[in-house]
């Protein structure tokens, strides 16, 4: 799906790696060692300053940035809503590529374990849980065929974060999602993941299956990292 090949970015340096189709992945490391700019080239947020990154086999400059911004979902750490109600927020992609069908609502909403009763509700009287959910709807709502996500629960308390891992674990699976996902937090690596991307000092570390990596780090920056 995603191909990168010698891309730097500061602070990235001559990355190269592969995305499958329905690869969950978990990008991890210390903390400045470049995974969100590494996670905000998918979608184009950044562009990188060297190299070259594919997606389905074609420079993904090829693309327009909605049109990939649609396939290529993004939700961050802070759920960053528009104004207004649920509904709102729900139909605003679809609506920019006059695809929004008001029976999809309730639909959306389901599948990330909302009451119908929310689409009327304004979202600034949601909780923070609340809110991450309707994140996740709007940007299923736009059917995307991959999900960057940048430390979802970070800010969320930890039954709200386990929560919203059991609804990801179901939305991934139900949709056949591809998922490239940066958390700080190990037992989400372990329980979320299949494969890890270990990043340090700006280079790809280790590219591996989870558990394996944690278990049995082969690099010395893996293993100290996981020591701390």
């Amino acid at each position: 799906m995603f191909r990168f090949e010698n891309v730097s970015q500061p602070p990235l340096k001559n990355v190269n790696f592969t995305i499958e189709e329905q690869d969950k992945v978990i990008l991890f490391g210390p903390s400045g060692a470049g995974k969100s700019t590494l996670l905000f080239l998918f979608n184009r947020l950044t562009d990188p300053e060297e190299g070259a990154i594919y997606y389905k086999d074609k420079p993904i400059e090829d693309y327009s940035i909605t049109s990939l911004r649609k396939k290529v979902g993004l939700v961050l750490q802070s759920p960053n809503l528009f104004p207004g109600t649920v509904e709102d927020n729900l139909r605003y992609g679809p609506e920019l590529f006059d695809e929004w069908d008001e029976r999809e609502a309730k639909k959306l909403l389901e599948y990330v374990q909302l009451p119908n009763s929310f689409l009327d509700r304004e979202v600034d009287q949601l909780s923070g849980g609340e809110q991450q959910r309707v994140s996740l709807a709007r940007t299923l709502a736009n059917k995307p065929e991959m999900l960057l996500l940048d430390e979802p629960t970070s800010a969320l308390d930890n039954r709200t974060a386990e929560d919203i891992e059991e609804v990801l674990e179901c939305l991934i699976e139900d949709h056949k999602l591809t998922m490239l996902m940066v958390t700080h937090n190990l037992r989400q690596v372990r329980r979320l993941g299949d494969r890890g991307l270990f990043i340090s000092d700006g280079t790809l570390q280790e590219d591996g299956k989870i558990p394996d990596m944690l278990d049995n780090p082969s690099t010395k920056a893996l293993s100290n990292f996981l020591e701390e």
